[in-house]
């Protein structure tokens, strides 16, 4: 895991230097000089108001199913959670099982309540982004003169985000096309394990069952639409928010409406599992469409060396510096995204073995 990582990691920062070398190193830190320190301060405090917004979000979510843990606990579990999401090349999604299995050991409670709850989280994330995506996509069309692979490479993120998002919620409301669903993962771990297969249908049926309860309490929740949902809104804003300050840094009075449409653009293609956290894809967007709406390439490119060195560096040394803390036993799940299809049959039966355990203490 730590190789390719490495590996993955140094090609995003490799993309990054070859753009700015373009562009031209010296007019970049030339214009870097010219930052607003006091702006940038401003900007990374607005960037721990997320973090504490976004646990407070999963905390709303905890309490309704009787996960009593405080946002003091919560927000390292978040900022392993995002640092993970940023070295794994898996659609930002490496670290949600990760902050789980935490939630889960801290808790005391069975993995599928915490695995839920975090779908959950991850859910009501989308339901904003999805909305400022459709919006951010249709401007962006109008105003700027898009290449047909960017356009397209746009329109399948949405609608695989979508597809997803819907599917799995159908899966959680729907027992029925539960059941198929975990029917079809059985028969996919089946062709790379063969061991005790109806054993291991016991235990897919079992954690997916539980699994559906959590998440169907969830969603009746009123706490969900009213307080949670709102939230999620407000997070995003929080993510415009400090980007349109960085650029206020530099002396840049930016439409905040160019930088919400820009900033969920380059989002939207970050999802897309190439490289971890987006890295390269997001700024190379950033400062081309930045750029292309008439402001200097290299403040472009300087604003955007600031802002990911906040949004991704910034939040990736806090969780790993944070993820030695939790254990040896979550450097071991943080594998999981990197095995082999055979290995990862064997950790799905770990988990489910897992789950079964902790359900008969529980």
């Amino acid at each position: 895991m730590k190789h390719k990582t490495a590996i993955f990691l140094a090609i995003g920062i490799i993309i990054m230097a070859i753009m700015l070398y373009f562009i031209g190193i010296d007019k970049v830190i030339d214009a870097l000089k010219l930052a607003n320190f006091w702006y940038i301060l401003l900007a990374i405090v607005v960037q721990i108001l997320t973090y504490y917004l976004l646990a407070l979000r999963w905390n709303i979510i905890n309490k309704i199913t009787n996960i009593n843990v405080s946002i003091k606990n919560i927000l390292p579990m978040i900022l392993v959670g995002l640092s993970i999401n940023n070295i794994t090349p898996s659609a930002r999604g490496g670290g949600e099982p990760v902050r789980a299995y935490i939630l889960s050991k801290h808790a005391k409670k069975p993995y599928e309540e915490t695995f839920a709850t975090v779908v959950t989280d991850r859910a009501l994330d989308m339901f904003p982004f999805l909305l400022l995506s459709i919006i951010a996509v249709i401007s962006i069309v109008l105003y700027f003169n898009l290449d047909y692979l960017t356009l397209t490479i746009l329109i399948i993120s949405i609608v695989g985000i979508t597809s997803v998002s819907v599917l799995l919620i159908y899966m959680c409301i729907n027992e029925k096309f539960g059941k198929k669903a975990t029917g079809w993962i059985v028969k996919l771990i089946n062709r790379f394990y063969k061991k005790d297969p109806e054993s291991l249908e016991k235990k897919a049926i079992k954690a997916i069952s539980g699994f559906q309860k959590t998440m169907k309490m969830m969603l009746s929740d009123k706490k969900i639409l009213h307080q949670a949902l709102p939230l999620s809104f407000v997070i995003w804003v929080s993510e415009i928010l400090r980007v349109y300050i960085v650029f206020l840094a530099f002396g840049v009075d930016v439409s905040p409406l160019l930088i919400g449409q820009v900033f969920i653009v380059a989002s939207l293609i970050g999802m897309i599992p190439l490289l971890p956290g987006g890295l390269g894809a997001i700024d190379g967007v950033m400062i081309g469409f930045y750029s292309s709406a008439g402001i200097g390439l290299s403040i472009s490119a300087a604003a955007t060396v600031i802002e990911r060195l906040i949004s991704f560096w910034m939040t990736t040394m806090i969780g790993l510096f944070i993820l030695p803390h939790y254990g040896a036993s979550v450097l071991d799940k943080i594998k999981l995204t990197n095995l082999n299809e055979e290995e990862t049959a064997e950790k799905f039966i770990d988990e489910l073995d897992y789950i079964e355990d902790h359900g008969k203490k529980d």
